[in-house]
């Protein structure tokens, strides 16, 4: 019975994250950046200045700075995608995934702006006195639509105890196991006391750990990658133009690899690029809805520059250690791939460190991320009430995903993580005409109408 229910999952799953999901993903990531007249690439640099030099704007109403509501939507999504996503996007799709991780994180990136944008604009405060938006909030009352919303905050008040909890505990858990000798139940135990301090304090709290653990982690694997690459820096040149070759061409078999369709390349860059960086899901929105700002417009342009360090620095970093390593021919995938190519590269136990710190400290920052995500989705269905006890009981989920396997669990979790996109691309195609209102509304306030 068990097998068969699993099969079941497993199938609808492959059909959930499938060609269908994926093109509409990216089809309104393209639409809104016609829409937007490339606005993710003109105003990128502007977009950078607001997130890490501005920082907050004083006075505005919110929860949280931008630079925090940046670090913790990043929180969830910099996560084992990064290391074990390229790594199986690579592995099965060749060299030439990478590029269409890129197209989908660029497109992706007005995805992101406009879910930020609705998030803040249609935000609410709550009983408890704090902000309260998402795309629950704009299908409500932007689209008139309560099922939608419900729906959306149904699909991730489940994706949550799943895709963000069990599954990245369970991650730690293996990774200091494999690494270090760590029994399962201490890590559980310590990384459940350790999700406890941060979360039972709510989104300030969230938001003062992120903003020093997200830099932090992100900035430690970066310096790891580029070690990397700058050892083999002459086989740069060499890996782009694998990288644009194997985007268009078949990928012959070479060692363990296989070989790969033009249709496989993009499917697997595309799924890999959109389960990492998120666009679409709507969940960075939720996050953004608590910042504070004077404009929906300016947390939005801080919101989407989540999607360009995710994707075109984070992961492109991993993705060209696997590559100028040579390592993606083995025939290994996941994280033992990326970890079998840091090793390959570093001396002594570096390589290991590398990657089981980052799997580590990722997978514990996508815990607190989408701890918030699932609290304000329950609360959106069952009220304030509902908060402290959702609490505690993502807690207790965190110890019981590192110990026990659930797979089951993790794949039903996996479709609600899938099944989120619907309801929120429904909303951003059909209130995308406020989406364009508000950027120009906000761009002729600043006297720039370029």
């Amino acid at each position: 019975m068990q097998e068969t229910i699993r099969s079941v999952l497993n199938e609808i799953s492959s059909w959930v994250w499938g060609p269908p999901l994926l093109v509409l993903l990216v089809g309104t990531g393209l639409y809104l950046t016609f829409l937007l007249r490339g606005l993710q690439f003109r105003r990128l640099g502007h977009a950078l200045w607001l997130a890490f030099v501005k920082r907050r704007e004083t006075g505005a109403a919110g929860d949280i700075s931008h630079f925090q509501a940046l670090m913790t939507a990043l929180s969830a999504t910099v996560g084992t995608g990064n290391i074990a996503g390229v790594a199986t996007a690579i592995a099965l799709g060749g060299p030439g995934a990478l590029f269409w991780m890129w197209i989908t994180g660029l497109v992706g990136m007005a995805t992101k702006y406009s879910e930020a944008l609705l998030g803040v604009h249609y935000r609410e405060k709550d009983a408890l006195g704090t902000m309260s938006g998402g795309p629950m909030y704009y299908l409500r009352k932007g689209l008139n639509s309560p099922l939608l919303g419900t729906l959306f905050a149904l699909f991730t008040s489940i994706a949550a105890f799943g895709i963000g909890n069990m599954v990245q505990s369970n991650s730690v858990a293996d990774a200091l196991q494999h690494s270090f000798s760590i029994p399962v139940e201490i890590t559980g135990i310590v990384l459940a006391i350790a999700t406890a301090l941060v979360i039972l304090g709510g989104i300030r709290s969230i938001a003062r750990v992120t903003e020093v653990l997200v830099p932090f982690m992100i900035v430690v694997y970066m310096i790891g990658a580029l070690w990397v690459v700058a050892l083999n820096i002459s086989e740069i040149p060499a890996v782009i133009a694998l990288v644009f070759q194997s985007a268009f061409s078949p990928t012959a078999a070479a060692g363990g690899f296989a070989g790969a369709t033009v249709l496989l390349t993009i499917r697997m860059g595309v799924a890999r690029g959109v389960f990492s960086n998120e666009s679409g899901l709507g969940s960075a929105a939720i996050a953004a809805a608590a910042a504070q700002t004077r404009h929906p417009v300016t947390q939005a342009l801080v919101s989407m520059t989540q999607t360009f360090i995710d994707t075109i620095i984070v992961c492109s970093l991993t993705g060209f250690v696997i590559l100028v390593t040579g390592s993606w021919t083995t025939g290994e995938t996941g994280a033992p791939l990326t970890a079998m190519a840091f090793q390959q590269a570093l001396p002594g136990e570096w390589g290991d460190l590398v990657v089981t710190l980052g799997l580590v400290l990722f997978a514990y920052s996508t815990v607190l991320g989408w701890s918030y995500y699932g609290e304000k989705a329950f609360e959106y269905l069952l009220g304030e009430k509902v908060v402290k006890p959702y609490r505690f009981a993502f807690v207790v989920a965190v110890l019981i995903g590192a110990i026990v396997h659930l797979d089951i669990v993790w794949t039903f979790a996996d479709i609600m993580n899938g099944l989120m996109a619907i309801p929120n691309l429904i909303g951003l195609i059909g209130l995308s005409g406020v989406i364009v209102k508000l950027t120009k509304e906000y761009f002729v306030q600043q006297g720039d109408i370029r």
